[in-house]
């Protein structure tokens, strides 16, 4: 399942403004079930992580992750205005890949449409944690040189990258679009960029 924030009512908000959480999803699964069989809105939980680095001290005890998370709690609804459908399934879409709703077969057919749902999840609270920089290993340790000269201490920096677009076999268009091309390349920069950061203490 795939989601994205935004506000139908306020398109142009800020991820510090007050947002909704869009899910997309298989008409017939579970949660897509249960969320239209609660007129309450189903209570729920979206949580996620991104790894940006193995953090590699000298006891195994001590041994972390670089990482940013975050959880979300709140009450879904399906989304069963059409109007407000389409904007969500246009947002999820470009949040893939920005650009792509506009350069594919769109809006979606009577079938599409009705094969899918997409939650509106009214956020009630949330948190988010990071760790970022260098092992913290504990003075008892760090004062004895026997360990301290055999046992290699950092960060392995950790980055998703996306590879060189493949065209399929039933591909037809002549040229590799230029907003794929940028969107990679800018992807791969900025992952590169943070997780390279994130192994140095603040």
């Amino acid at each position: 399942m795939i989601g994205q924030m935004g506000s139908f009512s306020y398109p142009s908000a800020e991820l510090d403004d007050l947002l909704d959480c869009y899910l997309h999803g298989y008409v017939s699964s579970r949660v897509m079930r249960l969320a239209r069989e609660n007129v309450e809105g189903l209570p729920v939980c979206i949580a996620t992580t991104k790894c940006d680095g193995l953090v590699l001290s000298l006891t195994p005890f001590s041994h972390s992750y670089n990482y940013r998370s975050a959880v979300l709690f709140g009450y879904a609804s399906p989304v069963d205005d059409v109007e407000e459908k389409l904007w969500a399934m246009e947002l999820i879409t470009n949040s893939v890949v920005p650009e792509r709703w506009q350069n594919s077969r769109t809006p979606p057919d009577g079938a599409e449409l009705a094969s899918t749902t997409i939650l509106k999840v009214k956020i009630a609270s949330g948190s988010g944690k990071i760790r970022d920089g260098e092992p913290h290993d504990d003075r008892k340790d760090l004062d004895r040189s026997d360990i301290t000269e055999k046992v290699w201490t950092g960060v392995v920096p950790m980055w998703e990258t996306l590879g060189e677009p493949i065209a399929s076999s039933s591909n037809h268009f002549s040229e590799k679009p230029e907003y794929i091309h940028a969107f990679a390349d800018r992807v791969n920069k900025d992952n590169e960029s943070y997780a390279q950061k994130a192994t140095r203490d603040p």
